[in-house]
């Protein structure tokens, strides 16, 4: 199972990217392959339909990833009740075609209670995309964010239940569906 997570934040230090790691690290845990493309290391261009980007060496490499994963994790914080702009970039030089068939888990880190602003444009994008939305999700905020922010500082990060069910769902969805896929090539 190959699991590639896009963190979607331009901020080094965003609490959405310290919950997308503690996610990675859950998954290793459980012995699961996965790839963090964290969008504050790898800037992408911005997008245009009146250019190719194909040469450039980050857009090359995203488009890869997504090719071959069976299942793909968006992290993203909320900014004015949607997801970040590099986020919506970077899903603007992917198509259906990477997306098509394969699970979703959709993530936010809100300045408020909840991002479920953020959540819902994220899975109806996926939907537009052709990918399926889990049907769990992860938010957090709040006094949720200070805690992710202290553990991260401290160099411990521990997942609540919320989110390591969540997770749990996803990659259960993303294993029921890869044994289909793989049963009818087969």
């Amino acid at each position: 199972m190959k699991i590639v997570m896009i963190a979607g934040s331009n901020r080094k230090e965003a609490t959405s990217t310290i919950l997308a790691k503690a996610l990675e690290a859950q998954m290793n845990r459980l012995f699961v392959e996965v790839k963090l493309i964290n969008l504050y290391e790898t800037p992408l261009p911005f997008y245009s339909p009146d250019e190719i980007f194909n040469r450039h060496e980050g857009v090359r490499e995203l488009q890869g990833l997504l090719m071959e994963a069976d299942g793909v994790i968006l992290t993203t914080p909320e900014y004015h009740g949607g997801m970040s702009g590099v986020l919506k970039n970077a899903l603007d030089h992917l198509g259906q075609m990477h997306f098509s068939g394969k699970p979703v888990l959709s993530v936010s880190s809100a300045g408020g209670a909840v991002g479920v602003s953020s959540l819902q444009q994220l899975q109806a994008t996926i939907r537009n995309l052709h990918g399926i939305n889990s049907p769990e999700w992860i938010s957090i905020g709040g006094s949720q964010r200070a805690i992710y922010e202290s553990e991260a500082a401290e160099g411990t990060i521990v997942l609540d239940y919320r989110a390591k069910e969540a997770l749990s769902i996803f990659l259960e969805l993303v294993k029921k569906i890869s044994n289909k896929v793989e049963a009818e090539i087969s």
